[in-house]
């Protein structure tokens, strides 16, 4: 009797460890959306198969972007870019969570996107499959994870947890794949997916791998490679030709030069000026200042000062107003003028 009791003792044991293995990270409590485990690895190299491979460096807004995704990005961008300048004005409170959760667990920042194309930021968002909230949780993982699902309460919708949740649950698929695009592809199809693509294809390679995913699942991962440009682009990316936006994306791209036959001027400027708030001072079209000087606000933001350029009557009024269009930037940076 004893020694039945002992097998079924160890036969439990096993089968509790095999459904925590299949689990996310195993069953979670309520306790463990506040709890401090870190990734072990850089999670910025995690997006190493998101750029071109000659490109020297890992930075996420300024390595040259993978060729591959660059025809899809300028689609998205015509189709999706109005929708997402709005989203990264009133989205800002959610970002501002989100990014929290984020770094607590070490994980990129630039995740947050993913909440943009899974629900719009939405916590009502419900899928025609049952998933709920702004991270597009099924009932079963959001369990998993520590969340209360049922006929009375569904924390999916809470803000709060349902970010802590849905960042260990990246934390967790981050360490089955190394990589933030497979991680993407298995946030919307379930590892199980990406285990057979890789399988099938020979590569941890999301490029090399994409086909052999379902369709919705490979459109995921470059729905967010795209929201991310289109979101941190200052609105410099969204104004450009799709041939000046290939350029830009590839790492080549470089401002108009001054002109050869003096109608145009160039000055090095550094300050808080903002490209909207230029171009309504100079009664200038934004599509034509963004065109003269392209990713205007993200690079002066970045290095601190930008060489601009204009044409020679608008250099001139640029001048003679700094100061105004200094102030009129401010303005619309700290949101007390309208753009």
């Amino acid at each position: 009797m004893n020694k039945l009791l002992l097998l079924a003792t160890i036969l439990v044991s096993f089968l509790l460890k095999d459904y925590a293995a299949a689990t996310p990270m195993g069953r979670a409590t309520e306790t463990d959306t506040t709890d401090t485990e870190l990734l072990k690895v850089d999670p910025k190299a995690g997006f190493k198969d998101l750029f071109d491979a000659s490109s020297s460096t890992s930075d996420f807004s300024l390595g040259k972007l993978n060729p591959k995704a660059v025809a899809f990005i300028q689609d998205y961008m015509e189709d999706e870019g109005d929708n997402l300048a709005a989203l990264k004005i009133s989205g800002k409170r959610y970002f501002n969570i989100i990014e929290a959760a984020l770094t607590k667990r070490n994980l990129p920042t630039e995740l947050k996107y993913l909440a943009v194309i899974e629900s719009d930021l939405k916590s009502s968002a419900t899928s025609v499959k049952g998933a709920g909230g702004p991270w597009q949780l099924m009932p079963e993982t959001a369990r998993d994870l520590g969340l209360r699902v049922n006929g009375r309460i569904d924390e999916r919708r809470d803000y709060f947890k349902s970010t802590y949740a849905a960042a260990r649950y990246l934390a967790y698929l981050y360490d089955l794949y190394e990589d933030w695009l497979l991680v993407i592809a298995a946030y919307n199809g379930g590892p199980g997916k990406v285990n057979t693509a890789i399988k099938r294809s020979g590569s941890r390679n999301f490029w090399d791998l994409q086909n052999y995913l379902p369709a919705e699942s490979r459109s995921h991962v470059k729905k967010f490679i795209a929201t991310h440009y289109i979101m941190e682009g200052e609105g410099g990316l969204t104004t450009l030709t799709k041939d000046e936006t290939t350029k830009l994306l590839n790492g080549y791209a470089a401002a108009p030069a001054v002109s050869t036959d003096g109608s145009m001027a160039m000055q090095n400027i550094s300050g808080k000026y903002y490209s909207k708030a230029i171009a309504q001072v100079l009664q200038m079209n934004p599509s034509e200042f963004n065109k003269l000087n392209p990713n205007f606000d993200r690079q002066l933001s970045a290095h601190g000062n930008y060489d601009l350029r204009l044409p020679n009557d608008k250099m001139e009024q640029f001048r003679q107003n700094k100061i105004q269009i200094l102030q009129q930037s401010v303005g619309m940076l700290l949101g007390t003028i309208k753009g």
